[in-house]
């Protein structure tokens, strides 16, 4: 293992580097396998909404504009590099590394999250970088009726599931959409 050494002496000693993951979503209370330590509520602020529809039926919150501008979460992430951490958020996701968001790299609000994580004397951060999807089309988010109406035809099972997620999202992320989706979920409907 490649491990980044920050090059700043502090008492005498070099200082390994701290990677940070940012979540808002399933990553803060189903981490798996991902070596995290406790989730913090100071995370950068960036623009989520509930935008993708995910093969197993939830509809998932990402980054997107025209989101909810909202403070995300925050955990250190056990690695010894930025590309070993996008390595281990990558294998959680079950995604493909290229949707895998990382500082010094260009994705959308990439500028935001290295103020960040800059401020905190972090090494670099990694998040979840998946684009909205609906009905299978990249880039399409859905409306916030069509999210209802979805909800409303799915199987039971899938619903549970895809309610489960809305439910379980950190309270502070609170989107435009998750309000009226709480709602509709509390009342059957």
């Amino acid at each position: 293992m490649r491990v980044c050494l920050d090059t700043r002496a502090h008492a005498g000693s070099i200082m390994a580097m701290k990677f940070a993951c940012i979540g808002w979503g399933s990553l803060c209370w189903d981490p798996r396998e991902l070596p995290v330590g406790d989730w913090r509520k100071d995370g950068p602020i960036l623009p989520l909404e509930f935008a993708r529809q995910s093969l197993d039926g939830r509809i998932t919150l990402v980054i997107t504009e025209g989101g909810t501008e909202l403070q995300t979460l925050w955990a250190e992430l056990s690695a010894g590099s930025l590309d070993e951490a996008a390595n281990l958020l990558r294998d959680r996701e079950g995604c493909n590394v290229r949707h895998i968001g990382r500082t010094g790299a260009a994705f959308p609000f990439v500028e935001r999250v290295e103020a960040w994580a800059k401020d905190r004397r972090l090494g670099g951060a990694v998040w979840t970088a998946l684009p909205p999807k609906w009905n299978e089309a990249n880039g399409s988010a859905p409306s916030l009726a069509e999210l209802k109406s979805y909800l409303r035809d799915l199987p039971a099972d899938v619903r549970r599931r895809a309610e489960e997620y809305i439910v379980k999202a950190p309270a502070q992320i609170a989107t435009g959409y998750r309000v009226e989706l709480l709602a509709a979920i509390t009342s059957g409907g």
